[in-house]
């Protein structure tokens, strides 16, 4: 009977030993998911400000030629 007990107990202690949890694992794939979640918003609002800029210099340099063509041709008028 001592046999079996004891054969019980190191069954016991190596199916405990030997059993995984997916608790780590779902916990690690949301911190990796969190992780790419934030870098994305981070491209992404970087991506938005360059984007910006460069719409704004392009609608500087827009008036500005406009400007330029104005005056261009407000001078040509005043000369006929």
């Amino acid at each position: 009977m001592k046999k079996l007990l004891v054969v019980l107990a190191f069954g016991a202690l190596a199916s405990c030993g030997n059993g995984t949890s997916s608790d780590a694992t779902q916990d690690s794939v949301q911190a990796v998911d969190s992780t790419a979640d934030a870098q994305k918003e981070n491209v992404d609002s970087t991506a938005t400000a360059q984007k910006n800029t460069i719409d704004s210099v392009k609608s500087l340099t827009k008036d500005q030629i406009d400007s330029e063509a104005a005056a261009k041709k407000d001078s040509i008028k005043d000369t006929k």
